[in-house]
């Protein structure tokens, strides 16, 4: 199937097909696709707890985090501050942008942008983004760059859309039907790399990324 061009998105995202809020920005518009930005929100594995039998660990998946966001330490972040990952720490994020996939035809694949891995951020996904899915995404992220800490800024480009059309539209009951039953969730120090725009990257660390946006807005 063919992926969407620069233009493609562009136009889809005219007709209110695909919505982004807050809108996406010039930085993020890529030839074939569209880079997504992390968000405010973290959430921290708890990997153990204490009950009447003693202490017991707990393991979570991907899949339970709504369900069970009472086992997640939250940390919620304000323009200019960071976060920094600890060595081997595994943590789950949010997208700064809320996704609207309203066309009939379309769905959208996830992956994590190269530059992302290139720091030791493992963000070793590739998910499906439904036709009809509307919110916020979650992903993992794990630092394995040895004993390094990595530091992390909202509003920073992490991973990447591409956006392909179905086959043939679908109805709103069978975009939700997921298997045999309705979707579950309808919202959802050593090495030197070459970090993004030195514009983007300076106001994003100064808490400026409303400013950014107003800036670059498409």
């Amino acid at each position: 199937m063919p992926i969407l061009t620069r233009s493609d998105i562009s136009t889809r995202i005219e007709k209110g097909d695909i919505k982004f809020s807050p809108e996406i920005d010039r930085f993020q518009l890529q030839p074939h696709a569209v880079d997504l930005r992390l968000g405010y929100k973290f959430l921290i594995p708890r990997n153990w707890a204490q009950d009447e039998k003693g202490r017991m660990a707990i393991t979570v998946s991907i899949d339970d985090v709504v369900m069970h966001k009472e086992q997640f330490d939250e940390v919620t972040l304000t323009p200019g501050q960071y976060f920094e990952i600890l060595p081997n720490e595994f943590v789950i994020a949010t997208s700064l942008e809320r996704i609207e996939m309203n066309a009939p035809d379309l769905m959208a694949i996830l992956f994590p942008r190269t530059s992302t891995n290139r720091r030791g951020i493992n963000l070793s996904l590739s998910g499906i983004i439904d036709c009809g899915y509307k919110g916020t995404l979650i992903f993992p992220m794990k630092n394995e760059a040895g004993n390094q800490v990595l530091r992390v800024y909202p509003g920073e480009r992490i991973c990447q859309v591409i956006f392909q059309p179905l086959s043939q539209s679908l109805t709103a009951e069978e975009a939700n039907l997921h298997g045999a039953q309705a979707a579950k969730y309808t919202e959802a120090v050593n090495g030197q790399y070459k970090l993004d725009k030195d514009e983007e990257r300076e106001a994003l660390v100064a808490g400026k990324l409303n400013e950014l946006k107003e800036r670059f807005k498409i």
